[in-house]
């Protein structure tokens, strides 16, 4: 396997039990991958019973990293991919596994991807999901639509690692910068009238599907000048006037 393996980060958000998160390991490495990374895990997660379902992956249960926040863990990702099996308007793009994983096979080339699982009982909040380019669905049995955390990874590291990908594909700006972008935008929106006055829940509508639009498919340097160049020439233009 090609370097863009080591692009690839395994986030899991919150997860409770710590059996899911050496199953989860196992899965993993089985794959060959090596980047698992954790968010606000339970303090006993390299004890016990984890570690016999961790089997031969104990070497990357001791390394994972752990962070306190989900902002910090993605901070350095150019992509960030959520998996869900809820639907809806405030999810925005939801992909099929088979077709997400080439977007993140092309995006995994020159720049670090994550892909984010959720609790064991209620997945990723909406606020998780609005950090995200798009979202992964794997199809279930209506009868049991859920699958269990460690099952979710295995599956998706699976099919990331069936065959080789090729693409050409610039570098992308990390997540920590998209950000400033962000606000700038927001910023330049209610300058315009564009975003009505007093109504947040519009701004936030309109904000959440621009950050999913712009992150579907990352930024690179350039395009975040350019994005920052525009705003501030709109900005010079209406005080101006």
């Amino acid at each position: 396997m090609s370097n863009w393996i080591d692009n690839i980060y395994f986030v899991l958000v919150n997860p409770r039990e710590p059996g899911n998160i050496g199953a989860s390991a196992r899965a993993i490495k089985n794959m060959g991958f090596n980047n698992l990374q954790l968010v606000n895990p339970p303090e006993n997660f390299i004890e016990g019973h984890d570690f016999w379902l961790a089997c031969h992956a104990t070497d990357l249960l001791k390394e994972a990293d752990v962070f306190d926040n989900l902002e910090d863990a993605l901070s350095d990702k150019a992509l960030i991919v959520g998996t869900s099996r809820r639907t809806g308007k405030k999810r925005g793009l939801i992909l099929p596994l088979e077709e997400a994983v080439k977007e993140i096979k092309k995006a995994a080339t020159k720049n670090r991807v994550a892909i984010l699982f959720g609790r064991e009982d209620r997945g990723l909040t909406n606020e998780e999901v609005e950090e995200c380019g798009f979202l992964i669905t794997i199809p279930t049995s209506e009868d049991a639509p859920s699958l269990n955390l460690a099952q979710a990874v295995l599956l998706v590291a699976y099919e990331l690692s069936r065959g080789e990908f090729e693409a050409d594909i610039p570098e992308l700006v990390p997540h920590k910068e998209l950000k400033a972008l962000f606000g700038h935008i927001r910023k330049i929106l209610k300058l315009l009238g564009y975003i009505p006055r007093g109504d947040r829940d519009m701004e936030e509508r309109i904000m959440r599907n621009l950050k999913h639009m712009l992150g579907r498919s990352g930024l690179t340097p350039w395009e975040v000048r350019m994005l920052h160049g525009i705003c501030s020439q709109i900005e010079r233009f209406v005080k101006d006037r």
